[in-house]
Parts: C-alpha cells; structure tokens; sequence
C-alpha cells in the first residue's frame, strides 16, 4: 500500500507541476536593433507602442554604426525634435540602450557625446548575439 500511495503522490506531483508551468507566463524580453539611424524614428515608436501593449516587458535597443547617431547628445529628427526625451521617456519605462565601443572608436567620436541614458557596450554585434544565446531576447529588426 505505500508503495502505491508514493507512486499516486508522485503522478499528482508531476501533473500538478505541468499545470503550474504551463499556466505560468515566461518573462517577455526583446532586443531591437538598430544600425542606421533613420529607422529610429520608427524603432523608438514600436518600443512605445510594445509598451503600451506588453508594459511588463523587457526591452533593450542595442546600436552600432550609423545606427548610434540618434543616441548622440544635440541628435534631432527630421522634424527637429530631439531624440534625448523621447529615450529619457523610454529609460523611464525600463528600456535600457547600449551603444557599440567598436562604432565609437572606428569613427572617432567622443564617448562623452553619447547620452548618459545610454551604456557603452564593447561590440553591438556581440552584445545582440549575447542578448539571444545567452538571455534569450527575442531578435527585433525595425
């Protein structure tokens, strides 16, 4: 009889414990990227509208080449508002931005332009290939 009690305990566990992690919602995390400024514009209104529909989620937009302009202190749109508030907005809902060292050394510009806002990360190419291996964010391209 114990024996037959241990093994009914041990069926009941384990359905218990498939109910509970499939009814458990998995972490939502995604990178976007951006390598040309002129889609930032648009990059910076999907991670808005994404909160807006997901706000629990975690984002980070990672930038290289001429994709880090944008996050370059006096960067303005084509309509000539400036790129800082909106990431300002965007820091404050939890997004986090990292800016590639190799674009900042390669095309010699000034680490102390970048927005504090922003982290300098060695390699934007490395950080989006660590992001998806090895935390797995889900790979955003606007």
């Amino acid at each position: 009889m114990t024996i037959l009690r241990r093994w009914f305990a041990a069926i009941l566990l384990s359905l218990l414990s498939c109910t509970a992690a499939h009814g458990a919602q998995k972490e939502e995390k995604v990178v976007y990227h951006v390598n040309d400024a002129s889609n930032a514009t648009a990059a910076l209104r999907n991670i808005r509208n994404h909160l807006d529909a997901s706000p629990q989620a975690t984002i980070v937009l990672v930038a290289h080449g001429p994709g880090i302009d944008f996050l370059l202190d006096g960067a303005i749109d084509k309509q000539g508002y400036p790129y800082d508030v909106v990431v300002r907005e965007l820091v404050k809902r939890g997004v986090s931005f990292r800016v590639c060292n190799n674009t900042l050394q390669g095309r010699n510009i000034d680490r102390q332009r970048v927005l504090p806002e922003a982290v300098i990360v060695p390699s934007g190419v490395a950080e989006l290939s660590r992001l998806q291996a090895q935390e797995g964010y889900v790979y955003i391209k606007p």
